[in-house]
C-alpha cells in the first residue's frame, strides 16, 4: 500500500486505496461522486441538478485578517465553480482556536459576509465555537451549494478527444501571492519597492470563480465548456494530469505557450521551486470543444483575465505528453508540492533574522 504524503494531499493511489472503494450507501440519484481530480460532487434532486463541494476554512492571520477571509472564501467557492454553476448557498462549520478574540472574528466573519454578498451566496447554516487544540489555518469546513439545470453543468466525463485546454493566468499563482504577501521585505530587498507592490496584488488572484463564470458564459458541453479544474496542490502539471486521468483520455500540452504573470518568475526563483508544480490556486484549468476555444480566450481577455490554449485532450493509449522546447516527455504527476517545505523554511529565516 502506498504511503501517506508528508504534507499536503493524500496521492490518487491512497484514494483509490482507501477512500474510493468505501463511499457509503449507493444511490442512482448520484450523478458525480468522489474522484481524484474533481471538485465538485453532482446530484440529481427532481428534475434539477445540486453540487456540492467541501474544504476546509482556511485562515491564516499573518495575511491580515480580512485577506486572510477573502482568501478562505475564494478557496471554498473556486471548487465549486468548476462545475459550471454558479454557487447559490454557504454551510459553514468554524473550530476556533482558544486565542482567536471577538474583533478578530467579526473582521473575519465582516469579510466573509461581505464576499458572499457580493458572489450571491447565501449562507444558510452553519456552527461557530473555540475549542481546544484547534489551530490556524484550518479553522473549520464549509460546504458550497449550486442549483442548476441537468444539461448546465460540466465535469471531465463530458471532455473528449479533440476538446482544447486552455488555462488561464499562468503557473504559481498561489505560491507567489502567499511568498509575496508574507515575505515583502525580502522580495523589495531583491527587486525594489514597486516590484514588490506589483507581486503582493497578486494575492487577489488567487480565485478562478470570475474565471469559470466567464468560460460557461459562451457555452456548455457541445457549445463550449466540456470540464474544468483548478490549479491547486502540485501546479498545473498535477492538475493537468487530473484532469486528464478523470477525464480517461490523455494530453498533449506545449509548456511554451502557457501565459505566466509578471513577478511569477522571478519569486520561484527567489525560493527555489519550480512555479509548474507549485500551488496554484487562481489558475483555471479548461477543456472546451475546438470550436469554442477561441471564443473562451476572447471572452477571459475581455474580463481582463490572460489565458492560452496550450494543447488538447488525446486518446487515453497516446498518455500523457508535455512539448518543452520542441521536445516531447512524459508529464508526471508531481505527487508533493514544493511550496510548502519552501515556504515553511523561508517562516523560520525570517523569525531568526
Amino acid at each position: 500500500m502506498s504511503e501517506l504524503p508528508e504534507i499536503g494531499k493524500i496521492s490518487p493511489e491512497i484514494f483509490n486505496e482507501l477512500i474510493y472503494p468505501r463511499l457509503g450507501a449507493k444511490s442512482e440519484a448520484v450523478l458525480v461522486g468522489p474522484q481524484h481530480g474533481v471538485d465538485v460532487g453532482i446530484v440529481e434532486i427532481g428534475d434539477k441538478v445540486v453540487a456540492l463541494t467541501t474544504d476546509p476554512v482556511f485562515i491564516v492571520p499573518e495575511y491580515g485578517w480580512e485577506r486572510a477571509a477573502w482568501f478562505a472564501v475564494h478557496i471554498l467557492v473556486s471548487d465549486a465553480v468548476t462545475c459550471g454553476l454558479k454557487p447559490e448557498f454557504l454551510s459553514i462549520d468554524l473550530n476556533l482556536p482558544m486565542e482567536m478574540t471577538k474583533e478578530q472574528l467579526e473582521i473575519m466573519w465582516n469579510t466573509i459576509h461581505q464576499e458572499c454578498d457580493k458572489l450571491g451566496i447565501s449562507i444558510i447554516c452553519g456552527h461557530t465555537a473555540r475549542y481546544e487544540n484547534c489551530h490556524y489555518p484550518m479553522v473549520g469546513g464549509a460546504t458550497v451549494i449550486s442549483v442548476g439545470e441537468k444539461d448546465e453543468y460540466v465535469t471531465p466525463k463530458l471532455a473528449r478527444v479533440g476538446d482544447k485546454i486552455i488555462i488561464t493566468k499562468g503557473p504559481a499563482i498561489e505560491a507567489t501571492g502567499i511568498f509575496a504577501t508574507m515575505f515583502p521585505k525580502l522580495i523589495e530587498e531583491r527587486f525594489g519597492f514597486e516590484f514588490s507592490q506589483k507581486a503582493q496584488q497578486i494575492f487577489y488572484k488567487m480565485s478562478v470563480v470570475e474565471d469559470a463564470l466567464t468560460a460557461v458564459s459562451v457555452g456548455v458541453r457541445e457549445e463550449g465548456v466540456s470540464a474544468m479544474h483548478d490549479a491547486t496542490e502540485c501546479g498545473i502539471w498535477g492538475g493537468l494530469y487530473e484532469i486528464a486521468q478523470a477525464a480517461g483520455l490523455g494530453t498533449q500540452i506545449e509548456k511554451e505557450r502557457i501565459v505566466m504573470e509578471d513577478c511569477v518568475q522571478e519569486i520561484c526563483e527567489v525560493f527555489g521551486i519550480d512555479p509548474y508544480v507549485s500551488i496554484s490556486e487562481g489558475t483555471l484549468i479548461i477543456a472546451c470543444r475546438e470550436h469554442k476555444a477561441p471564443e473562451v480566450v476572447k471572452a477571459l481577455s475581455q474580463k481582463g483575465i490572460k489565458s492560452s490554449v496550450v494543447g488538447e485532450l488525446t486518446k487515453p493509449e497516446e498518455g500523457m505528453v508535455l512539448i518543452e522546447r520542441g521536445k516531447e516527455k512524459r508529464l508526471k504527476h508531481p505527487i508533493v508540492d514544493p511550496f510548502w517545505k519552501a515556504f515553511y523554511s523561508a517562516l523560520k529565516k525570517v523569525k531568526k533574522s
